[in-house]
């Protein structure tokens, strides 16, 4: 199809002045893993260019129907949106795929939605991968040694969990060095799941590469949806 060229652009986005808060997904700029090159391209609901990991892809499939790559390898040129639900929606109520795209495009109106599922389902995955690959440590025990080490870039806890023992662990992470960031946007049966193993309330994301390209998932998720409860803070950052 005809459309905006998946061609890196140069940025123009000047930088964020000391103590700033970043847009959601506004800190993956310095969370590529080491030794991969940052890409710009440009966000067709505000014109703004931006670096790929604040945004998300998408492609028009055979059908017409736009649909989102996440993995930004389905064949076809790209559109390109901010990782944000209002971005997302604005895209498909304006109909601005089609207009980007110069071509007879439908975005459904669960645009947004989809992207958040399929971002919950990678987040998912990639825990299940990390647990094979020996990056990450389930149960309270591990998960307080490899805090109390440093060796956690982040805490995973169950949304449903207990608050005695995330307690003890958020304790354990403010005396780190460097802290842990903390995410609870799943359940634990969604964690049990995802690691093949019942009752997961606690979870150490250990550092390294893969640590560095699943927080550039969570940063875009974070868009779309809440990491931490409704009043709670990211308290091992604090």
């Amino acid at each position: 199809m005809r459309g905006m060229p998946d061609r890196p652009q140069p940025s123009h986005e000047p930088s964020l002045p000391a103590g700033a808060a970043p847009h959601p997904a506004g800190s993956a700029r310095h969370l590529l893993p080491r030794g991969e090159k940052e890409r710009q391209r440009r966000d067709i609901v505000s014109g703004a260019v931006m670096d790929e990991a604040q945004l998300i892809r998408f492609v028009a499939a055979p059908n017409g129907a736009v649909v989102p790559d996440l993995a930004r390898k389905l064949p076809g040129r790209g559109l390109w949106v901010a990782a944000t639900r209002e971005a997302v929606e604005t895209a498909a109520r304006k109909n601005l795929f089609a207009r980007a795209a110069k071509a007879r495009l439908a975005a459904p109106s669960d645009l947004a939605d989809q992207v958040e599922r399929r971002l919950t389902e990678r987040l998912l995955a990639g825990l299940g991968l990390a647990r094979k690959a020996g990056d990450l440590t389930f149960g309270f025990e591990r998960v307080l040694a490899a805090t109390l080490s440093g060796k956690a870039a982040w805490l995973v806890e169950a949304s449903d969990g207990a608050e005695d023992g995330r307690r003890k662990l958020l304790a354990a992470a403010r005396k780190a060095t460097p802290p842990p960031r903390l995410m609870m946007a799943f359940t634990s049966g969604e964690l049990g799941l995802a690691l093949g193993a019942p009752n997961v309330i606690h979870t150490a994301y250990l550092a390294g590469r893969g640590a560095e390209r699943w927080t550039l998932d969570v940063e875009r998720l974070s868009g779309f949806r809440p990491l931490l409860p409704e009043g709670r803070r990211e308290e091992p950052r604090s």
